[in-house]
């Protein structure tokens, strides 16, 4: 049974749609600048990809009420949310059996962080710790959106949304769903650039990934979703399918708790068991959007893992971080939908900021846009904890 993907929907520091990030993408434009939207001592220091509006303008977007306690990792899952069923054609979510799967690891920590110290003094201020947990933005996600039937969160560091997309076609594979809403959201927020930063992999740069004098990532914010649906479903609605989800899987390095494995064992049997479950060789794909992060571990230790996969030839390759940052649990969903408009346009777009091939494995990266003739992307994403995933997504 094909998963058909049939509505998207993403923000990031290139667009606040999908239209504006394939624009940005196509022109090589990256959303990478100096953090602004609130105090950190590392401000003036690092690199962000930061999306330029404010939390008021969200909520007057969104149209809520002032009483909601809605964090910021919610208000940019719910805006991308809303524009991939827009982008599907839902009128009423009750026609179908639908579930959300929901990834995130900042969750309500941007709210936290602004009103802990107050917690305790000013009553009107404890909504916005309650709503510190992860599972709180999918909640409010689904609540706005009339979902019901299922409703799950998925936290595995930067591998979250893969495995979201993954869970999501699985269930509607094994006939438990019909439809589901599946992606991430991430914020920016102190926690996360304090801890970065205390393992000495943030760049003072727009980072490099697969350069041989990599810095460090860029940490960024976003969130996208897909609309998944059963092959029964875009029948019955004649729907128009983007892409299919194609193959998935997920291993575990086992090895450090930030750290990949030198060789990438995770990543290797994540890339592997996904050509598995699509039923492809290593020779059919066409493209692989790449997790790097441009640090200097994850780069390595991915490069590795491809060179035991793609033994022949290796595919063409980039990561996309040069434009958005490291968007954390968000980055799979984000790097799915850029996947998506690969496929859509045989395009492949940039690893920006590119010079010299890591001297270890001689990888090149594609650095221009380029248009070549694709039917399968596979795209990778790997987390903190060992949580390697890999998802493959075929032309419709």
């Amino acid at each position: 049974m094909k998963v058909a993907i049939t509505g998207m929907g993403i923000i990031s520091s290139i667009g606040n749609n999908v239209e504006e990030n394939f624009l940005a993408l196509k022109n090589a434009q990256a959303g990478i600048s100096t953090l602004s939207l609130f105090d950190s001592k590392h401000r003036d220091r690092i690199q962000v990809g930061e999306i330029k509006t404010d939390n008021a303008r969200f909520e007057a977007q969104l149209k809520l009420a002032p009483t909601d306690n809605f964090s910021r990792t919610a208000l940019l899952g719910l805006t991308a949310a809303k524009e991939a069923v827009r982008h599907a054609g839902i009128e009423r979510m009750g026609d179908a059996r639908t579930g959300l799967i929901s990834a995130t690891s900042v969750g309500g920590m941007d709210k936290t962080e602004q009103f802990y110290y107050e917690y305790l003094e000013h009553k009107e201020n404890r909504k916005f710790i309650e709503g510190h947990h992860g599972g709180d933005a999918t909640q409010k996600i689904a609540k706005e959106l009339g979902i019901t039937d299922f409703v799950t969160t998925i936290s595995t560091a930067c591998s979250s949304s893969a495995n979201a997309i993954m869970l999501g076609a699985r269930m509607i594979k094994t006939g438990q769903l019909d439809r589901v809403i599946v992606g991430g959201a991430d914020c920016l927020s102190k926690f996360t650039i304090n801890g970065f930063n205390t393992l000495m992999i943030l760049s003072d740069e727009a980072c490099q990934p697969f350069d041989e004098n990599r810095k460090g990532l860029n940490l960024g914010e976003a969130a996208a979703f897909l609309v998944l649906e059963s092959e029964a479903l875009v029948k019955r609605n004649n729907k128009k399918v983007l892409a299919y989800v194609a193959g998935y899987g997920n291993a575990n390095d086992a090895f450090h708790q930030t750290a990949s494995s030198e060789n990438g064992e995770g990543a290797t049997l994540a890339m592997q068991k996904a050509l598995q479950v699509a039923g492809l060789n290593p020779t059919a794909i066409d493209y692989i959007n790449a997790h790097g992060t441009a640090t200097p571990n994850n780069d390595l230790s991915e490069s590795r893992a491809i060179l035991n996969v793609f033994t022949d030839t290796v595919p063409p390759l980039s990561s996309t971080k040069g434009y958005t940052g490291h968007t954390l649990a968000a980055a799979a969903a984000i790097e799915a939908v850029f996947s998506i408009l690969s496929l859509q346009h045989q395009l492949i777009f940039p690893n920006l900021n590119f010079k010299t091939a890591i001297a270890a494995t001689g990888i090149v990266p594609v650095t221009t846009v380029e248009e070549k003739e694709m039917q399968h992307i596979l795209s990778n994403s790997f987390g903190f904890g060992g949580n390697c995933s890999t998802l493959i997504f075929s032309k419709s």
